[in-house]
Formats: structure tokens, sequence, C-alpha cells
């Protein structure tokens, strides 16, 4: 049968009327006439034209749904493997599928939450003057610091494993944003132990705390979406 690397695999996106081919487990196989992968994309979040050995297993069906597509050929075997891991590690994943893919997206939410979270509730305290707020704030902003790091070493992982640390500009600019984060979001933190009545005093001081974990909630919403991008890819209509 005929051979595909990587580039040749391409060509075959699914558009501009070309032919939809995915590569599975080492066989290529042509989804084209399956209305599933319209346009080269299945479930907005599957492309043709690649490997998609590591992806599909995370799906709701089993291997079998391969038996509907026509194989059209098989991958080219090269001499160096493509993500060269530690052998526990590699066994690790296997008894474990799981560490594959879902460590980041799952911890990732905490610190998404909790700095959110720190806006929300100095805003109530601020419009109530209730003080169980600004320390449930300073609760929050002490979770989102502690989780902030377990989502990065997660990040880093997911990228060295599925993606070889390969330079992408996402994962760039979710690492500059979340470096600012951390660092802002520990300023915050020493300033209301340095003074726990700064959301009481009248004058700048107060201001620019409010603006700073204001400023959380954009730049939270921005690393989720970026991430929420790798993940589930938007085509552009």
């Amino acid at each position: 049968m005929k051979e595909f690397d990587v580039e040749d695999l391409a060509a075959f996106n699914g558009q501009d009327g070309k032919p939809a081919y995915i590569a599975y487990q080492g066989k290529v196989f042509d989804v084209s006439g399956s209305k599933l992968w319209k346009g080269g994309l299945h479930m907005k979040r599957h492309h043709a034209g690649k490997e998609l050995s590591a992806e599909l297993p995370a799906a709701p069906h089993k291997e079998d749904v391969f038996e509907r597509y026509q194989q059209v050929g098989i991958v080219r075997q090269t001499t160096e493997p493509e993500r060269p891991i530690p052998a526990f590690l590699s066994a690790l994943i296997e008894r474990f599928p799981f560490l594959e893919r879902h460590p980041h997206p799952m911890t990732v939410h905490f610190p998404i939450v909790l700095l959110l979270s720190v806006a929300f509730f100095n805003v109530l305290y601020l419009m109530t003057d209730d003080r169980s707020f600004e320390q449930t704030a300073l609760h929050c902003l002490i979770g989102g610091i502690l989780f902030m790091p377990v989502a990065a070493l997660t990040g880093l992982f997911t990228w060295w494993l599925n993606y070889l640390a390969r330079p992408m500009k996402p994962v760039k600019m979710k690492i500059i944003l979340s470096f600012v984060v951390l660092v802002s979001s520990i300023m915050v933190l020493l300033w209301r132990i340095a003074d726990p009545v700064v959301l009481d005093t009248e004058g700048m001081g107060r201001v620019l705390y409010v603006v700073i974990t204001l400023a959380f909630v954009p730049l939270m919403s921005l690393i989720g979406r970026l991430g929420a991008g790798l993940t589930f890819p938007v085509e552009k209509k």
C-alpha cells in the first residue's frame, strides 16, 4: 500500500476539494465521504491530514469505527521515535492513559476560577462593606497562587509530551501571561498582608489594588482562551 509521511498526509486535509485522510495506529484512512468529517474537521476538534493516534482514544467510540472507512495506505516508519520518552514514563502512561493529556486541563481550572473570584469578592466587599467577602477574596488569592505552579508544571509536561516542546505561539503567550499573573498575584498578597485595610483606605493605593485584582479577569480569561484554542481549535468560516 502507499506509504505516507507527515508532509504527504498534510496534503489530504479535506479542504479546497482535497480528500480527507487521517492516520491511526500506522494506518491511513479515507474519511472524505463522512459527513462527520466535512471540510476535514471532525467535531470542531480533530483535523484531517494528521496522525490522530494520540487524540482519538479520548473519543466516545471504539476503534471499530475505522471499519467504515477505506484504508488507503500506511504511515512510513522513521528510524527515530517521534516522541522519545523514558521507559518508566511510557509504562506509566500506558497504565494510566489519563496522564497523557488530562492533568493540565484538570489543574488549570483551579487557579483560573480562584483568581477570578478574587476580583469578584473584592467588588462585593466594596459594594456591601461585608468583611467576609474581603476575607474570602484573600483566601481565593492564596489558593490561586498555590495552584499556579501546579498548573504550570502540568502544562509544561503536556507541551513536552504531546508537542515535543515545539515553539508554539499560544504556548509562548500562555507562559508570559502566567508569569505576569503569578508575579502580580504575589505582589497583591504581600500588599494585603502588609496593609490589611488597604480596601478601607481612601486614595490611589486602594484604586491601584482594585485595578490589579480586576486585571486578573481579562488575564485569566485570555490564558483560558489560549488553552481552549489548542484543545478545541476554532476554524475560520
